[in-house]
């Protein structure tokens, strides 16, 4: 027993020297992701300063950048972003309640699939564009005809994320349901759900992400704010900052939205015993 107390020992200090580099691989791997916009921005402020070209159509990033701070000292960028952050947030949730509720029913019903699937696959094949006009015939020139386009967006990905997921659920997992006699509600509790999970919050991202591409649309019924509305007022005043600061802008939130889908999911799959999770990634 003596003889064996130092081997102990020795074995769980390499534990413990192990620890700290892991904490620093976890802060150190987000930043890998921030060194390629960072080098092309460096590089084409290089390219600007250099004078090999005059950043009139591409302006460098220190003008994009002195562009963004004199919208935030004149208070236009918080309404801009307000606007726009309101009417995503809105469509988003329509249009997650509206296709997870089709494709839960088309997944799970098949005489429901055969009747409503061909009609959303021909809908989806429609142009963002396409819908504007409709829209503003029906709903007018306001916020709802706005907050519908985006919901329209994020609706598809989602229909289409819940219905496959649920027809890909493995039947065997289904028949040991079945075996242990579950009801319904425990069969997609314990079932369903978890097989479905991680399909469906990959939609949500690809939903959150065409509601951003939407809203851009949704923006030129009429809007007099929001970070659409600057793209447009950039190009009709010919200020190619404004409009690469509008860009960048819609790049941030459009990361940090995504990075918080990621994050409120996190907890739900921790079960996975995934590749990706495997691997660190």
């Amino acid at each position: 027993m003596i003889s064996d107390a130092p081997v102990l020992q020795q074995t769980s200090e390499p534990a413990e020297g192990a620890a700290a580099p892991s904490r620093l691989s976890r802060y150190a791997r987000p930043m890998l992701g921030v060194l390629l916009p960072l080098t092309l921005a460096l590089g084409w402020e290089l390219v600007v300063w250099l004078a090999w070209s005059n950043g009139r159509l591409v302006p460098p990033p220190s003008r994009v950048f002195a562009e963004i701070a004199e919208l935030a000292r004149s208070g236009e960028l918080v309404r801009h972003i307000t606007a726009t952050l309101w009417r995503v947030v809105l469509g988003f949730a329509a249009g997650i309640v509206a296709g997870t509720l089709l494709g839960a029913i088309s997944g799970y019903w098949s005489l429901a699939r055969r009747l409503l699937d061909p009609t959303v696959q021909a809908l989806r094949a429609i142009p963002s564009l396409a819908w504007v006009p409709l829209f503003i015939l029906w709903l007018g020139i306001f916020e709802t005809s706005k907050v519908a386009l985006i919901a329209v967006g994020v609706f598809f990905p989602v229909y289409l994320g819940v219905m496959g997921a649920i027809l890909s659920v493995d039947r065997k997992i289904v028949e040991v349901g079945r075996t242990f006699r579950l009801s319904g509600f425990a069969m997609i509790r314990r079932i369903l759900l978890p097989a479905v999970l991680p399909a469906y919050v990959v939609s949500l991202r690809v939903g959150l992400g065409l509601g951003w591409m939407f809203v851009v649309a949704a923006e030129l019924i009429g809007a007099s704010e929001g970070l659409g509305y600057l793209l447009l007022d950039g190009q009709q005043l010919g200020k190619p900052a404004q409009i690469l600061a509008a860009i960048v802008i819609f790049a941030i939130l459009g990361k940090l939205t995504d990075w918080l889908i990621e994050v409120a999911a996190a907890p739900f799959l921790r079960w996975q015993d995934a590749f990706g999770r495997a691997r660190g990634a």
